[in-house]
């Protein structure tokens, strides 16, 4: 790994809640100093988004933050969830009300429509129950095109069924949410995710020619590569640890009353 010291990037506001903080021209991270991910603003030649929004309670700290950066929510042409844990998408209820475009893959959307609270982790957040519309659903390959930036939209499960991440190719811009964070953090598998699922999906980024990362939690990282690859290593340690800890369980014995349930549950069609 590098040993030099990641860079300093500008922060240009701050208030209690969240900081405001330049990434590259004309893209901003809004990060908040609670549990709730990282947004990011993008402010286009012909239209403005933000990735991810956090916590509900956050928002009026986050209107601040967009204010001063010249984009207050009505300046936002589209939400974009990279999935569907709340502390990503729990404020995106508010865009709604605008009629804001709120734009999330089709597995993520269909959980948030459905208001899947468990896949949402809903009960890890004290936050307002309150339903999100997803107008627009995404598929890889899609295009984001905002005039001076094109995102192109990459399914990478693994931390959940429904993560997406984009990536600017002409500037090297890689919003990856969940999926990498700097150090080679992971971001944990969740109920619908896949250890496997996550090491193709961190196999595919590390084919990108990333200059910096964006992640859902935590600082800027201008060495990409290098997190992706203590990333890896990392995923591939869970994997190996899980496969001893099913090796030391009697998986029989623990599968067979799963099984019956379901046969029980059959019964009753009969």
């Amino acid at each position: 790994m590098s040993e030099r010291k990641p860079t300093a990037f500008p922060i240009l506001m701050k208030n209690d809640i969240c900081s405001l903080i330049q990434a590259a021209d004309d893209v901003y991270q809004i990060r908040f100093s609670n549990r709730a991910a990282n947004a990011y603003l993008i402010r286009g030649s012909a239209r403005t988004i933000l990735i991810d929004v956090g916590l509900s309670s956050n928002y009026p700290a986050m209107v601040e933050c967009l204010t001063f950066a010249g984009c207050p929510p009505e300046k936002i042409d589209m939400v974009v969830l990279s999935h569907e844990h709340l502390d990503h998408i729990g404020a995106a209820w508010h865009f709604n009300e605008r009629r804001t475009y709120v734009a999330a893959h089709r597995l993520a959307a269909n959980k948030i429509m459905l208001r899947d609270d468990f896949s949402m982790l809903r009960k890890m957040f004290n936050e307002p129950d309150v339903p999100v519309n997803i107008d627009i659903w995404l598929e890889e390959g899609n295009l984001i095109d905002l005039g001076n930036f094109r995102l192109n939209v990459m399914y990478t499960p693994g931390h959940t069924s429904a993560c997406i991440t984009l990536f600017e190719q002409d500037k090297g811009l890689l919003f990856a949410a969940d999926t990498l964070m700097p150090g080679g953090v992971m971001g944990g598998v969740f109920g619908s995710g896949s250890i496997a699922d996550y090491i193709q999906s961190l196999e595919r980024i590390k084919g990108l020619n990333t200059k910096i990362l964006l992640s859902g939690h935590g600082r800027l990282s201008d060495t990409p590569q290098d997190d992706v690859r203590i990333a890896i290593a990392r995923s591939h340690g869970l994997l190996e640890d899980t496969a001893q800890l099913f090796d030391a369980l009697d998986a029989r014995s623990n599968f067979e009353p799963i099984m019956q349930s379901v046969r029980d549950l059959n019964k009753l069609d009969d």
